[in-house]
């Protein structure tokens, strides 16, 4: 947000804040999401770079179209196990998928990486 629309909504007597702030969400929450997204964006990336379409992706793994597409987009209704199971059958590696666990870890006074 543009430091003058921040000032202006502040002057109006809106609180400005993170969505980390609204949502109260903890460093081991974060994390999560973190990891979702880097998994969903993986998926995404792995998919397309091996030409796959979304319903080829889903019967390999016994799912459908949707619910691949749901993982695409980080859908906490997909359970993390579906993602991993799914990104082992577009051929990603356990170390590339573990990569988004620590890369998303929660801070323990280091510095955490960005996504």
């Amino acid at each position: 947000m543009k430091n003058a629309k921040k000032v202006r909504l502040e002057a109006a007597g809106w609180k400005v804040g993170s969505a980390e702030e609204f949502l109260s969400l903890s460093d081991a929450d974060r994390a999560l999401i973190d990891v979702r997204i880097l998994l969903a964006k993986t998926l995404r990336k792995q998919r397309v770079g091996r030409h796959l379409s979304q319903t080829a992706l889903a019967a390999r793994v016994g799912s459908s179209q949707s619910r691949v597409a749901k993982m695409e987009a980080g859908d906490p209704s997909v359970s993390l196990d579906l993602l991993v199971r799914t990104l082992l059958a577009t051929g990603t590696s356990g170390a590339d998928i573990a990569s988004a666990f620590t890369t998303a870890a929660p801070s323990t006074g280091k510095s955490r990486k960005s996504a």
